[in-house]
């Protein structure tokens, strides 16, 4: 599925318009990204949790030449879903 299935779907089950639902999607990822930057995590109960984590620096294998790579420490975001969330697949 791509964003504009994934929004036309949305529109369906809300039964707001196609571009008030990309309005709102735009939002959603803009306050997301926002609040991850100033390291605020984001939790959404019954479906999960949205977070910076760092990654250590440290050496990689480049697995074409099999030459060693120093790799800096850098933040990534991550998104655990919660277990309420899980149980609707199991």
């Amino acid at each position: 599925m791509n964003k504009g299935e994934f929004i036309k779907e949305i529109a369906e089950e809300t039964g707001w318009t196609q571009k008030d639902t990309g309005i709102f999607l735009d939002a959603y990822h803009n306050v997301v990204t926002r609040n991850l930057k100033k390291n605020e995590k984001i939790q959404i109960v019954g479906y999960g949790t949205f977070e910076l984590k760092t990654k250590p620096a440290g050496e990689r294998i480049n697995p074409q030449t099999k030459e060693k790579v120093k790799v800096p420490a850098c933040k990534v975001p991550v998104f655990k879903f919660g277990k309420a969330y899980k149980n609707l697949f199991n």
